[in-house]
């Protein structure tokens, strides 16, 4: 997939406004294509314990593979990130979900998957989760970081639920996979590379 980014990874900005947390655990649901790909980026960031594949956006009858696969559904293939604040903010998910784990400007589509289950969202748990996301998106459209507009829903967190147990860390458990090799292992790869400062095996090593 050919990206519409303008700038280097490495030059990629912070969030301006990014409040910080107390809590030792916040919920992330990001939708940014294949959850096999969005999951294995997430997996290395420092401060994320869990990270789930699955289905938000849509009905509980819906919430299976072959149906959200007909892209009829409202659902979109998402990822639950749990992580501690105090060390890896919201924004800091932002910033990794915007500038490497998908292209944001590309609608109802990542690549070759297409449908309404492939789109670009935030599933915000609350105000400060909107708001924080409203505000990067314009910041972002305002730097023109991108060469097409920003794609990106954002839409309330009514449940979400967790895809079928052969999805869960797929990449990790299936790294010679041909879509796997093609999608999922640049992103790791681009990742690794442009934040090492952000990865879990630093902090190990430290």
């Amino acid at each position: 997939m050919a990206s519409t980014l303008r700038i280097d990874p490495f030059e990629f900005p912070d969030p301006d406004k990014d409040p910080p947390s107390d809590a030792s655990e916040a919920v992330a649901v990001l939708a940014g294509g294949c959850f096999w790909c969005t999951e294995a980026v997430f997996k290395e960031l420092d401060g994320v314990s869990s990270v789930r594949s699955g289905y938000a956006g849509g009905t509980p009858e819906t919430a299976n593979y072959d149906a959200v696969c007909s892209g009829t559904t409202d659902h979109a293939e998402a990822i639950e990130i749990k992580f501690d604040p105090r060390r890896t903010s919201f924004g800091q998910i932002l910033k990794i979900f915007f500038s490497i784990a998908h292209d944001p400007t590309q609608m109802n589509r990542q690549g070759n998957d297409r449908g309404r289950q492939y789109r670009s969202a935030v599933f915000f748990a609350d105000e400060t989760q909107r708001a924080t996301t409203k505000a990067y998106i314009e910041q972002i459209e305002r730097a023109k970081l991108y060469s097409a507009p920003i794609k990106t829903t954002l839409e309330p967190l009514v449940t979400f639920y967790a895809a079928e147990a052969y999805h869960q860390d797929f990449a990790a458990r299936n790294p010679r996979q041909g879509y796997v090799q093609a999608v999922a292992r640049p992103k790791v790869v681009a990742l690794r590379e442009q934040f090492p400062d952000k990865l879990k095996t630093k902090r190990a090593q430290a």
